[in-house]
């Protein structure tokens, strides 16, 4: 059966009115949570990753799908009226538009910015489509190997690419394997870190992980940063644009899709890149008046980003649906959402789960017209939402987040364990430790580990077996290179600052 009518019968489960209903529940929440400045749609995921327990896969799926694509259509929100990134991946957003805000144009960036999301949105889903298959056709011949050597790459790429330090990506990384270490060995029977307590010996539930590290510590980290001082939000009508904005934004948001797409696809490349990518682009190709406004609020510096930062979103569910590998923070939340399902995204998941596959990617195109249908008359509604007090909001993360846990099997021990890690979250933070290489590191770990001893196995303990694959041995080359261009960079810029100083 072709793609696309795999697709069409994928837009008959995601077209039933339950599901319809999940769909705007979900670009709903994700809006809002990409609105208020530090709750990002990893955070938002991991809160209901309880509910999996209750609704059915392709419903549950079809809302988590929703949360990401908002939560990257909202977060353009509070960057304009703000200067506030919701998440990193907002930030360029931020440079040219809360300028354009403060010049009265309030209104042209935020519809410049859900047009270019729905666009982008659309286009990269389209190829999502066609490149999913392919990507599976060429996982069928993975051997243990193999994944050992994605797992790997993944581990890497996102701890040297998605923080700023390599050594405190690779401590967060460390702290996620340990972790996911916790429980009894399912090759020796073997009980690992339980510290003695029974309810350790089935390891730590990803649900408690998510919600502690995600939710928790965020709520404890804004708590201690606090200010009671309501946001000074710019007053803003209904998103429109101009003839001349159009003619600006257009080529924009097509380059920016460019950037973003296969961008969101590599292993740590996230939305960041890209989205700095496409700014830079854009001021570059700038002619005329959009030069004269650039770093004064140039429409193009909104446009091309915020497009990047949703193809973005596109491209992280290529690995994720076909490799079972995150790229992102939300992905590895996604990821762990299919293992309490008891399901392992790959290329297996394609045949045997199509409907719930190709229900997500067709509710992904249902989902983005949603959104521009929310934001374009609602941003006034959405910019009200930047007033609610900040004590409330993170009392309410904090109580939803104990009764979630505690739902999952209704023992004090997971809301010790929860609060446990809810500290370790806030400290993470303190000192700088990125929470998505944990994350990662905890859900991907004990997969890395059971195709390391397979593959070991295989080869009667000969170690060289790991790179005998051709596929196997060019992933660790991209592997090691990622772990030794941040060391090289800082090498290459001690050179020239060397001169410098002893003059």
């Amino acid at each position: 059966m072709s793609s696309f009518q795999l697709l069409m019968e994928g837009f008959a489960a995601a077209l039933t009115p339950v599901n319809l209903l999940f769909a705007l529940v979900g670009v709903t929440l994700g809006t809002l949570v990409g609105v208020l400045p530090g709750i990002g749609p990893a955070m938002t995921v991991a809160l209901l990753l309880p509910i999996t327990f209750t609704v059915p896969p392709a419903s549950a799926f079809i809302m988590f799908a929703g949360i990401y694509y908002g939560g990257m259509y909202g977060g353009s929100t509070t960057s304009i009226l703000l200067n506030t990134p919701g998440e990193s991946s907002s930030m360029i957003t931020a440079l040219e538009g809360n300028k354009m805000a403060r010049r009265g144009r309030a209104a042209q960036a935020l519809a410049t910015a859900a047009i270019g999301s729905f666009v982008a949105g659309t286009i990269a889903t389209a190829l999502l489509v066609v490149a999913a298959p392919l990507v599976v056709d060429f996982a069928i011949g993975f051997g243990p190997e193999d994944y050992f050597a994605l797992a790997v790459l993944a581990f890497v790429g996102v701890s040297a690419v998605l923080s700023r330090s390599l050594v405190r990506g690779l401590a967060s990384l460390g702290l996620g394997l340990v972790i996911g270490l916790i429980g009894i060995d399912q090759q020796t029977g073997q009980a690992r870190l339980t510290l003695g307590v029974p309810q350790l010996l089935d390891g730590i539930d990803v649900v408690i992980v998510a919600v502690g590290l995600f939710a928790l510590g965020e709520a404890l980290y804004v708590a201690s940063r606090l200010r009671h001082a309501a946001p000074e939000v710019v007053p803003v009508g209904r998103a429109w644009m101009g003839r001349s904005d159009w003619a600006r934004s257009w080529k924009p948001w097509l380059r920016g899709t460019a950037f973003g797409f296969p961008f969101g696809a590599l292993p740590g490349g996230g939305a960041e890149i890209p989205t700095f990518l496409s700014y830079a682009t854009e001021k570059k190709l700038a002619r005329g008046v959009s030069r004269e406004e650039y770093g004064k609020g140039a429409i193009e510096g909104v446009a091309g980003p915020e497009a990047a930062n949703n193809a973005s979103a596109a491209g992280t569910l290529v690995p994720l649906l076909t490799l079972g590998l995150p790229t992102s923070a939300t992905a590895a939340i996604l990821l762990a959402a299919f293992q309490q399902y008891g399901l392992q995204p790959g290329p297996q998941l394609f045949d045997h789960n199509p409907a719930l596959v190709w229900g997500m990617i067709a509710s992904l195109f249902i989902g983005n017209t949603m959104l521009l249908v929310l934001n374009l008359p609602l941003a006034p509604l959405w910019a009200r939402v930047l007033r609610v007090p900040r004590p409330y909001l993170y009392a309410g993360i904090i109580l939803f987040a104990a009764l979630g846990v505690y739902a999952l099997n209704g023992t004090a021990v997971d809301l010790v364990v929860l609060f446990v890690l809810g500290l370790l979250g806030f400290a993470m933070r303190r000192f700088g430790l990125p929470i998505a290489p944990a994350v990662i590191g905890m859900i991907l770990g004990p997969m890395a580990e059971i195709q390391l001893r397979r593959a070991l196995a295989i080869g009667a303990g000969d170690v060289t077996v790991l790179v005998r694959s051709p596929i196997a041995a060019v992933l660790l080359l991209l592997s090691l290179g990622a772990l030794l261009t941040p060391v090289v960079r800082k090498l290459a810029e001690r050179r020239e600052l060397a001169p410098a100083r002893k003059e």
